[in-house]
């Protein structure tokens, strides 16, 4: 079926192009992701710390990061780094843009996470002469993560959806070779909309996992 609205064979004949695409969005999310979590863990500490010269810079560098927009952020590293003379490829620029934007969410549900623990769960792990170590292993962050993990999950979620930036320095994700497409067929209706489904229904089936976990571990603690 044919109209000049949706054509139907076209949208079928592009499908393979769009999923094979989707597997390069889904890799810089979950590499963007791990590095934001591996990020955050520090600057939660910093953020956490009892010395000024430690907590004001970080609280400040957070705040800038999570005020400043990502795109940003994006260009800044690609373009106006080399300047200073160091130059990143697009697929570095991008990662570490993606990373350290959101290390600044992750922090933040790390240190909520912790937060929540009643400081008398150190207390009663000192008195049973735990160490600190195993204080935290044992006792603090199994009733941590209840709070952290459906905050990750969102965060998750927001960075995959904000992968299509990435097109403005031409990493070839979903969203660019939608366009691509869209520019050599002069149809942009069917692959910008089976993009949008694929982001979707990857995000309704992301939030149901989190869901889920939410649900494990609030009936493990």
């Amino acid at each position: 079926m044919k109209s000049a609205i949706w054509d139907w064979s076209f949208a079928a004949s592009i499908v393979p192009t769009l999923l094979a695409a989707t597997g390069t969005t889904l890799l810089m999310t979950a590499l963007a992701f791990v590095g934001a979590l591996i990020l955050g863990a520090p600057i939660a500490v910093a953020r956490t710390s009892r010395r000024r010269w430690i907590e004001r810079p970080t609280r400040w560098g957070v705040e800038f990061i999570r005020s400043t927009p990502l795109l940003i952020q994006i260009y800044a590293l690609y373009f106006a780094l080399p300047a200073t003379g160091l130059t990143l490829s697009a697929l570095s620029a991008g990662l570490i843009a993606l990373s350290l934007h959101y290390a600044t969410y992750t922090s933040e549900a790390y240190r909520a996470g912790l937060a929540s623990v009643p400081q008398g769960q150190w207390e009663a792990a000192a008195a049973l002469g735990l160490r600190p170590i195993a204080a935290y292993i044992k006792v603090v962050m199994p009733q941590a993560l209840v709070p952290i993990v459906p905050a990750l999950g969102n965060h998750l979620i927001a960075l995959f959806k904000e992968t299509p930036l990435l097109s403005a320095i031409a990493i070839i994700e979903i969203l660019q070779t939608a366009k691509l497409i869209g520019a050599e067929s002069f149809r942009y209706t069917e692959p910008i909309t089976i993009v949008g489904v694929v982001f979707l229904l990857l995000s309704l089936g992301s939030a149901a996992l989190v869901h889920r976990a939410e649900r494990y571990l609030g009936r493990w603690r």
